[in-house]
């Protein structure tokens, strides 16, 4: 993906912060667009259709979370990236980030060039990941991973990207006991910092779409797809 190609949606309630991030985004090679709050947000992100959206959670009118819910439920937007920018850091907060269908989480302040280098990290992972177009079957679960979609018993259903990437690599050698830190690595990449009760999230999700008995836990050690 090039960067001169490349949108990326920029949505903060303060103006300092919106210049900042947009000056150091364009003086990469991107191109840039800003919003002040989450209406404007969702607006911008139906008809921009960026490739990024780099989001705050606490702003007015519409706050980051319920805002990537709502663009997380437009499907035109679904292989849109979104990564929270914000000064909480608390465990819950980047739990509810992820439970409304980020990818990524950035606490603020924020050097540019930690900026920078998560951006280009974001951009490269969901570049292989478009690459990859492998259909595989794991008893009625079917996997498309070049479209993100999960068949179940012949119902389709539309995952939020972590947890589709997280199913994905489950299912990918079923019986095997990923270990957490694995996943970590696999799903969410080195450069990503998240706390470990993350995984035990998008796990419980997974179990109420999918099935609980598909999911096991080998305590101690990490999960398995049960085939």
């Amino acid at each position: 993906m090039k960067k001169k190609n490349t949108l990326i949606l920029v949505v903060d309630d303060e103006p300092d912060i919106l210049e900042i991030l947009s000056y150091n985004l364009k003086n990469e090679g991107y191109k840039v667009a800003t919003a002040k709050d989450g209406v404007e947000a969702l607006k911008k992100a139906k008809e921009l259709q960026p490739n990024l959206i780099i989001l705050d959670v606490m702003m007015p009118e519409m706050d980051g979370i319920e805002a990537c819910e709502k663009i997380r439920s437009v499907k035109s937007l679904e292989d849109t990236i979104i990564t929270f920018l914000t000064a909480r850091s608390e465990d819950y907060s980047q739990i509810a980030g992820f439970e409304s269908g980020a990818d990524d989480y950035i606490t603020k302040p924020i050097k540019p060039k930690v900026l920078l280098s998560k951006v280009k990290s974001l951009l490269r992972r969901f570049k292989e990941e478009k690459s990859t177009s492998d259909i595989y079957s794991v008893g009625d679960l079917t996997v498309n991973r070049h479209e993100y979609k999960v068949i179940l018993e012949g119902n389709e259903m539309t995952l939020p990207r972590k947890e589709f990437e997280l199913l994905a690599l489950l299912t990918s050698d079923p019986n095997k006991v990923f270990k957490r830190d694995e996943i970590l690595d696999s799903v969410w990449g080195n450069d990503v910092v998240v706390g470990g009760r993350t995984i035990d999230v998008h796990i419980r999700k997974l179990r109420e779409k999918i099935g609980a008995e598909k999911v096991k836990t080998v305590k101690g050690v990490g999960y398995k797809f049960k085939h």
